[in-house]
């Protein structure tokens, strides 16, 4: 893939062959974030776990301090009372049957998130092919089927992300914008390792973090000493 001149200038600055204390590590990412546009800073951690087993798995989901800077639109499938709870706590579509039909008929996907009841779980398989692949199926592992469902929809829009490990063992995750400074991003950075590091399943074996990255959305990656 041939780079930019402003990804080429980034890469300049920083040796992206050394890994650098976590605050340095945050200010080289932030420091290269060229872009035109409010760039999203990521984190990405590689773990010494083997996803192909059901027991080495790491999913979780953690509410960010500082939030992640994206305004995140949350649909909520769910009756009566739970709708109007829903409702009053700010989510941003409510229905039932009607917006599962729409999803179905219509290929409707303009969320972000999707919140649903319990008791609607039974419907929500008619359209598991479709959000499914999109990450927007509900799970009660991400806290999204709940019968809290407005707790869900204050949690989403506080910032909270889901952390989940790929094929390749490793962890991709966005911490905030660019726009946030340091001392903000750092919070948030260390507030979703402890999460992944707390996630750690007890059939892991050897050096749980492997390696360390931060990145803006446009720039190259900064690793960060890695903690044990």
């Amino acid at each position: 893939m041939k780079h930019g001149k402003k990804y080429m200038a980034s890469v300049a600055e920083v040796d992206v062959k050394k890994a650098y204390d976590a605050e340095v590590a945050m200010e080289n990412a932030i420091a290269t974030a060229k872009a035109g546009f409010d760039e999203t800073i990521e984190l990405h951690v590689r773990l010494g776990v083997d996803p192909r087993q059901a027991d080495q798995q790491v999913r979780g989901t953690v509410v960010l301090p500082n939030g992640t800077g994206k305004k995140v639109k949350v649909l909520v499938i769910a009756k009566g009372e739970k709708a109007d709870a829903a409702q009053a706590a700010g989510a941003d579509i409510v229905g039932a049957e009607e917006i599962i039909q729409k999803i179905l008929s219509e290929n409707f996907l303009d969320f972000d998130v999707c919140v649903t009841s319990p008791d609607m779980m039974g419907q929500m398989g008619r359209v598991a092919r479709i959000l499914g692949p999109k990450g927007l199926m509900p799970s009660p592992k991400s806290g999204t089927v709940t019968m809290d469902v407005a707790k869900a929809v204050r949690d989403a829009k506080a910032g909270k992300v889901e952390y989940r490990l790929d094929k390749t063992a490793i962890i991709h995750c966005p911490i905030g914008k660019k726009s946030f400074g340091k001392e903000k991003l750092l919070e948030n950075y260390h507030t979703l390792l402890d999460a992944i590091i707390k996630a750690k399943p007890a059939a892991a074996k050897g050096v749980y973090i492997k390696s360390i990255t931060l990145a803006s959305t446009m720039g190259p990656g900064v690793k960060v000493i890695a903690r044990v």
